[in-house]
């Protein structure tokens, strides 16, 4: 981030001036593009707001920017500007890919810029949870010495041998290395999944509320999604039969095992009728299995894919919320002329992802040090829920409900007060004060409710969270 030089002779505000010019005139910042608030540009460079004033003044006296009731500050364009910039604004509305929610794109510029936010918003691990130590001792006694070229599009040999034994015994899911493909993450499957084998118009089933809602893939993909709703024994098998019998259903998108937002399990019962629905009326399934591994009493539920005889189920899967998000490293597991299928996209795309974080993930899988990383991940993870749990009843005791999950990263909250914690403006609120969560909305809940990720924060940071919580929740 560009920050003024204190030491310079140069005033702050010039400096600021300058820079923004620099911007326009490198075509960063082009007709239309905002600038910051100058409440907030003064924050983040850590100077009086009078500064910022005086930079934009000095901008506009110039003829870079214009100011524009309702837009703020804004890069001059057209005749009003002392460069013909380019006017990329009209194209930001087109385009098959939506734009993340607001909500979602206003916490990911508070994580990148606002220093000491108690991150209950991030679904991902803190830094101490990482094997970072295992990592290391690969890389020492091991380097790598293989090949640097493109590999196999379907994902680095060694790694889906690796990767089908670890399934089989971690989670009894039976597959080999030829029905694996590898993939950088689990959005990356789910997108290639709805790029290839669905079309724009199909009608496809999701949880409600459901991690999937906080993605515009399905809606950028064109399909009629219907919702199913989450219940504490998860979906409910006849609301399936419902949907089909009205609508077709092509697909479920489902997330059985802690399920993402809500950490629910779908029960036994359910599992079984699930199934035999699936099988009945021939509606393939994609299963989101991020945390089945990380069940706290030691015992992961078995996923839907190690119940499968027919091949119905495309199961999606990753290190990332049981290693590292940073290794990029997942996987899809499904019927082989579907993977290759999937694979012959994905050559088109990257040609592949690079081989040695699968290399990595492959020494990694493979040795006793990762059994015992994540029996230590479900022991860090217990404890953080428990503090979060005693943190909640006791400073927003009767303000907010929720069940305890048995494995996952995140507890799901039902508020009980009078201001809703979906709406915008609570985000930010809470976000000056120091805190980020996830609304309920962006998972498509019609309740007020809130997802907290008690994963991310460090030892410490967890009641200090819940205290920023309450003061931006309850303040009327």
């Amino acid at each position: 981030m560009w920050l003024p030089d204190r030491a310079s002779s140069k005033p702050v505000y010039r400096q600021i001036a300058e820079h923004f010019e620099r911007r326009i005139k490198s075509g960063e910042l082009t007709a239309g593009s905002p600038l910051p608030a100058e409440r907030k540009l003064a924050a983040e460079l850590a100077v009086n707001r009078t500064t910022v004033i005086q930079a934009y003044e000095e901008l506009r006296a110039s003829g870079w920017v214009v100011s524009k009731v309702g837009s703020g500050t804004v890069v001059a364009g057209g005749d009003a500007s002392p460069l013909r910039t380019a006017d990329w604004r009209k194209y930001l509305d087109v385009g098959t890919m939506l734009p993340n929610s607001d909500a979602m794109r206003r916490i990911r510029s508070g994580l990148r810029r606002e220093a000491g936010l108690v991150d209950f918003a991030s679904g991902e691990l803190s830094e101490d949870l990482f094997p970072g130590e295992t990592v290391r001792s690969i890389f020492s006694e091991q380097p790598y010495d293989g090949p640097l070229g493109y590999d196999d599009p379907q994902g680095y040999g060694p790694f889906r041998e690796a990767l089908a034994a670890f399934l089989l015994r971690q989670l009894r899911i039976g597959t080999s290395a030829s029905s694996l493909l590898i993939t950088s993450g689990s959005q990356q499957s789910l997108f290639l999944i709805m790029q290839c084998l669905l079309s724009q118009g199909d009608a496809v089933g999701v949880e409600t509320p459901s991690y999937c809602f906080s993605l515009p893939l399905l809606q950028s993909a064109g399909l009629r999604v219907y919702p199913l709703q989450v219940g504490p024994a998860g979906i409910d098998p006849e609301d399936v039969v419902r949907l089909h019998r009205r609508h077709r259903l092509k697909m479920l998108f489902l997330n059985p095992n802690f399920q993402n937002p809500t950490g629910t399990v779908l029960s036994a019962e359910r599992r079984a009728a699930l199934l035999r629905i699936a099988e009945k009326e021939g509606i393939p399934i994609v299963e989101d299995d991020p945390f089945s591994l990380t069940a706290f009493d030691g015992r992961p539920p078995l996923p839907l894919k190690a119940e499968d005889a027919g091949g119905r189920i495309l199961y999606v899967g990753s290190l990332s919320k049981v290693a590292a998000s940073g290794l990029r490293v997942g996987w899809l597991a499904g019927p082989q002329e579907i993977v290759s299928r999937l694979a012959d996209a994905r050559q088109q795309m990257d040609f592949g992802m690079s081989v040695i974080p699968q290399w990595l993930a492959a020494k990694l899988i493979e040795g006793e040090a990762f059994d015992r990383q994540i029996g230590r991940l479900r022991a860090g993870l217990a404890l953080r829920l428990d503090e979060l749990r005693a943190s909640l009843d006791y400073h927003l005791s009767g303000s907010v409900s929720f069940e305890p999950p048995g494995g996952g990263l995140n507890l799901w909250v039902k508020w009980l007060g009078d201001n809703d914690p979906r709406q915008l403006r609570m985000l930010e609120r809470a976000m000056s004060v120091g805190v980020a969560y996830v609304p309920g909305q962006v998972f498509g809940a019609e309740e007020p409710s809130l997802r907290l990720c008690y994963a991310k924060p460090e030892a410490g940071q967890i009641e200090r969270g819940v205290i920023r919580l309450k003061e931006a929740l309850l303040r009327s």
